[in-house]
C-alpha cells in the first residue's frame, strides 16, 4: 500500500514541532544578530526530545526512523532553516557515530547528548580539507600509529559547531597507498592536547551554524568502529546525513513559498493583486510543485531507508532527493526576492535570508552535484567510489 500522509503519532510530532517552529521564525533576526541559537530555546527543544531523535533508546534517545526525522527537520527549517545547526548534539556527528562506529561507542559517545543536560553539549564532524594532497588522493590529515596509541595531525575546515563541540568524529588518512579507500574516522577530545580550534568564519548565511577550522598536532584519538567496510559506512552516513538537509531545504522552500504567496496576493498593481498577473502566478505555481516533489522524493528516500530496502535502490532515491530539494529550495528563495522586488533585498523582509541560507544549504554535507554523481554511478552500474562522489578537497568541500 502506497500512503502519502505521515502516520497518526508522526502528526502529532509534526503538530508540535510546527508550534515550537513559530517561535523560531519570530526569533530569526536574533539569532542571526547573535550569530547563535540562545540557551533557552536549545533547552526547550531538547525537553521535546529533538536532538535526540535518532539516537537508540538504548543510549537514551528516542530512537526514531529516518522519515520522522524528515518530518521534523522539515518544521524545523520552516521556521528558521539555520536553526536546526544551533541545536545541540549536532545531526551530522549523531549520524557519523550510528552509521560507523559499533554499539559501544554509540552508548559512550551518544548517551550524554540525551542525558538531561544534552542542551549544553554538542559534538562535530571534521571533514572537510581546504586543498587536496599535492601527491596523492586521499586526505592530508594523518592518522599515525605511536606506542601510546593513534594520533591525529593535520587540519580540517569547515566544520560546523567546531568552537562549540565537546568531541569530535575526525576523518583522516590511515593507509597512505590506498587514496579514499584508506580514510578512517577516529575519536578525539575537544581538550585533548594537539588540538586548536580556529577563528569563527563569517558565511554567507546560515549564520546559527558555527563554522571553523581546526587542526590536530599529534592529539590522541580512538578509532570509531571496527575499521571494516569504512567506505560503504562513509557513503551511508553523508547521504542520510545529507537527507536532513534536504529536508530542512523542503522547510526552507515551504516558508519562501507562503511568504511570497502571500505577497503576491496582497500586493496590487493595475488593480488587482500581483499574483494575478500570469507570469507571477505561473512562478508561483511552478515554486509549489518544487515544494511538493521535493517532499516526496525526501519522504520515499528516508522510507526506503526505514524498511530496509536494497541498499543500493535506497542510495539512488537519497540521491534524488537531495539534489531535487536543493535546488528547489534555491529556486524558492531567489524567486521570493525576485517577486518581492525591491523590497526583496530589504531586510525588514524575509526573503532574503531565505535565499542566503539555500544557496548555503546547497554546500552542506552534500552538493547537489554529488548527488547527481551518485544517482549516475548507480545508473549506470559504476563502482561507488568515495572520491568522485563524495565532497572532497579535489572536488568541492562542504560545511559538515
Amino acid at each position: 500500500m502506497v500512503a502519502f500522509s505521515p502516520a497518526e503519532d508522526e502528526s502529532m510530532m509534526q503538530g508540535e514541532v510546527a508550534s515550537f517552529a513559530k517561535t523560531l521564525r519570530l526569533r530569526t533576526r536574533e539569532f542571526e544578530k547573535a550569530r547563535a541559537v540562545s540557551e533557552d530555546v536549545r533547552k526547550a527543544a531538547h525537553a521535546m526530545g529533538l536532538g535526540a531523535l535518532a539516537i537508540p533508546s538504548s543510549c537514551g534517545g528516542a530512537g526514531l526512523g529516518l522519515v520522522t526525522s524528515m518530518l521534523v527537520e522539515e518544521e524545523l527549517a520552516y521556521g528558521d532553516a539555520a536553526a536546526p545547526f544551533g541545536l545541540a548534539g549536532g545531526a551530522a556527528f549523531v549520524r557519523a557515530v550510528l552509521e560507523l562506529g559499533t554499539d559501544e561507542d554509540a552508548k559512550r559517545i551518544l548517551s550524554p547528548l540525551a542525558a538531561e543536560d544534552g542542551y549544553k553539549k554538542f559534538g562535530a564532524v571534521a571533514w572537510s580539507e581546504k586543498l587536496p594532497h599535492p601527491m596523492r588522493a586521499g586526505f592530508s590529515t594523518l592518522a599515525e600509529k605511536s606506542p601510546s596509541g593513534i594520533k591525529i595531525r593535520g587540519e580540517k575546515a569547515f566544520v560546523v559547531n567546531g568552537a562549540l563541540a565537546d568531541t569530535f568524529i575526525v576523518f583522516a588518512q590511515a593507509d597512505e597507498s590506498r587514496g579514499w579507500e584508506g580514510i578512517e574516522a577516529f575519536v578525539v577530545d575537544r581538550d585533548a592536547p594537539g588540538v586548536t580550534v580556529g577563528a569563527r568564519d563569517v558565511t554567507l548565511g546560515l549564520d546559527a551554524a558555527n563554522v571553523t577550522s581546526v587542526s590536530f598536532a599529534g592529539a590522541p584519538a580512538i578509532r570509531l568502529g571496527d575499521g571494516r567496510d569504512v567506505s560503504k559506512k562513509t557513503l551511508r552516513f553523508f547521504v542520510k546525513s545529507g537527507l536532513v538537509i534536504a529536508a530542512r531545504a523542503v522547510g526552507l522552500a515551504r516558508a519562501a513559498f507562503d511568504v511570497t504567496r502571500e505577497y503576491c496576493d496582497t500586493r496590487k498593481a493595475f488593480g488587482k493583486p500581483v499574483g494575478h498577473f500570469q507570469a507571477v502566478a505561473f512562478t508561483i505555481a511552478d515554486r509549489a510543485m518544487d515544494v511538493d516533489a521535493a517532499r516526496s522524493l525526501v519522504w520515499r528516500a528516508a522510507d526506503a531507508w526505514d524498511r530496509g530496502l536494497d541498499e543500493n535502490e535506497a542510495l539512488l532515491h537519497s540521491a534524488f532527493a537531495i539534489s531535487f530539494a536543493l535546488e528547489a529550495a534555491m529556486r524558492c528563495g531567489d524567486d521570493a526576492v525576485q517577486l518581492h522586488g525591491g523590497s526583496g533585498f530589504i531586510r525588514d523582509y524575509p526573503v532574503e535570508k531565505f535565499m542566503r541560507d539555500a544557496k548555503q544549504l546547497q554546500l552542506c554535507v552534500m552538493t547537489a552535484e554529488q548527488a547527481d554523481q551518485l544517482a549516475a554511478t548507480l545508473e549506470v552500474g559504476e563502482p561507488l567510489a568515495l572520491g568522485a562522489i563524495l565532497p572532497t578537497p579535489e572536488s568541492q568541500n562542504t560545511f559538515v
